[in-house]
């Protein structure tokens, strides 16, 4: 018997049975070896069974996945099993192929890029769960262009163009992507995370809170607190950023391991933060000129969760953002290569105290300078190609293609713009030859209508911070730091030093040159 089966042809049990059905090419063949109910395999004149698992020469593959065998039983689960594996790998190539074929006949396809771009976006994410990506998607563009494809639906651009193309047409530029859900605050969209851009106008109220907390009602001596110093710590130490990327790309696995996960990628959490602002929200009376009270005023307006949302917002991103922006800039002029910058610097101040900031134009080309190398945004800034598509810096890209550019390579790339831009050089914003084409790709703050709304806070909180610390110090690093401190570690869309720590020593100058300031 070689099968207990029902015979297709018989319909009985046992292939034992059917001897009537015996081909005449089988005669002489041993009645274990051969299935008498279906016709033979004919090979160089010679049939063979093909249910017996016979040694055909070079067609064992095909005698085996038709069936035959010693054990009839387990060759025809052997049989099945292979056929469901040759099944699964025949759908796997034929989606592989698909992809292969959709891929290679993306309407990116032309844009300059790495290969494995046009198949994958793994090696970006890669870089992003590392803390690298700003640093990976520029050499791209050194490599590639102010043009890159840097995954299957994304294009990276550093050009004029594409800066004033994403995110200055039609005013405000471009929609965002979701990227952008990950900076909800209290499961709440802020004015910085509304992804449209028509559904901004109520948030456009946030820039005022940033004067609730500077004048209402503890002005600039609030940091004297104790614990007010304690919030501002757990606002400025953030290591979330592993836990927050795999919540936005995996959420389904962020749910089921986030307990887990929590053991070595930690969560954002900022209790003294959301339990100040939160109850500050929920005061009445708060200065006319504040957030607070043009939201309470404005009928249909946020509700007090969001009102406290914005104001988280803004607290921490002027924190992030000024403040590591103020680190890499004060640890390059301690430097010795800019010994230099720090004493032309001094005696500017020095001679000219009391004079407003526009009066210090070395100054304003110190922090210019500073924001260039070290932007307070320097990574990209996501946003979604409009309906019907568009053609930016000669590239035709599909509605829905993700574009985006990053403040670093936007003010590296163009060395006819920015010569030997690795070079930290302020006096190159003294020149006024290129002084708009300058002006044109500073991108520190992002740019149109969706731009950072506390670029001029920024600015003049960086003068002030260096007026008061260079008219009276100098400034060395100390000998407990290394250049390897101070590298750039990427965060959602800021930077901070990858020691999380910038040690410096103040040296007093002459007294008697100070006492008048």
């Amino acid at each position: 018997m070689c099968y207990s089966a029902t015979c297709p042809t018989c319909s009985k049990k046992s292939w034992r049975g059917c001897g009537n059905h015996i081909p005449s090419a089988l005669s002489g063949v041993p009645e274990n070896r051969w299935c008498t109910c279906t016709p033979p395999i004919v090979v160089d004149g010679k049939a063979y069974p093909p249910a017996a698992k016979l040694e055909i020469p070079g067609l064992s593959w095909l005698t085996s996945l038709l069936g035959g065998g010693k054990d009839g039983s387990k060759d025809e689960d052997d049989t099945k099993g292979q056929r469901r594996a040759l099944k699964k790998a025949s759908t796997c190539l034929l989606w592989a192929l698909l992809y292969i074929w959709r891929s290679l006949a993306s309407p990116l396809r032309r844009i300059p890029g790495p290969a494995v771009s046009l198949f994958s976006s793994w090696l970006l994410k890669y870089h992003e769960f590392f803390a690298n990506s700003t640093r990976y998607i520029h050499r791209l563009h050194l490599e590639y262009g102010p043009v890159v494809r840097i995954a299957p639906n994304e294009v990276s651009f550093a050009s004029l163009e594409g800066v004033r193309e994403i995110y200055g047409s039609g005013g405000s530029g471009y929609d965002k992507t979701e990227f952008y859900n990950l900076f909800t605050v209290y499961g709440r969209r802020t004015m910085f995370s509304t992804l449209n851009k028509e559904d901004v106008s109520l948030h456009d109220y946030a820039f005022d809170c940033v004067t609730h907390h500077l004048f209402e009602p503890y002005g600039s001596d609030s940091l004297r607190d104790p614990a007010h110093e304690e919030i501002m710590k757990q606002v400025t130490f953030d290591d979330s950023l592993q836990n927050r990327l795999i919540a936005y790309y995996n959420p389904t696995l962020h749910r089921m391991i986030g307990g887990f996960l929590s053991l070595f990628a930690k969560p954002r959490e900022t209790p003294l933060a959301d339990n100040f602002v939160i109850s500050t929200s929920e005061k009445t009376g708060a200065a006319q000129f504040t957030l607070l009270n043009r939201m309470q005023d404005k009928a249909h307006g946020l509700d007090r969760m969001d009102m406290a949302a914005e104001c988280t917002d803004h607290m921490a991103a002027g924190i992030d953002t000024t403040g590591d922006a103020l680190c890499f800039l004060m640890w390059e002029i301690s430097q010795p290569r800019s010994f230099h910058v720090q004493r032309r610097l001094q005696e500017e101040l020095r001679s000219s105290a009391g004079l407003p900031f526009d009066k210090l134009p070395y100054l304003d080309a110190v922090v210019s300078e500073g924001l260039r190398c070290f932007p307070a945004i320097p990574m990209s800034l996501p946003r979604y190609v409009p309906a019907g598509g568009r053609t930016i810096d000669g590239y035709f890209l599909p509605e829905k293609t993700i574009v985006s550019c990053q403040a670093y390579s936007t003010h590296r790339i163009d060395e006819s713009v920015f010569p030997q831009p690795g070079l930290f050089n302020p006096e190159r914003w003294l020149e006024e030859k290129g002084e708009l084409d300058r002006k044109r790709l500073f991108f520190a703050f992002a740019s149109g209508g969706r731009g950072c709304i506390g670029k001029h806070l920024a600015l003049a909180e960086m003068k002030t911070l260096l007026r008061d610390v260079y008219s009276r110090f100098s400034t060395i690093p100390d000998p407990s730091m290394t250049e390897g401190d101070m590298q750039m570690s990427d965060q959602l869309i800021s930077s901070q030093p990858k020691g999380k720590k910038c040690y410096m020593r103040l040296v007093p100058l002459d007294a008697e040159d100070t006492s008048a300031l």
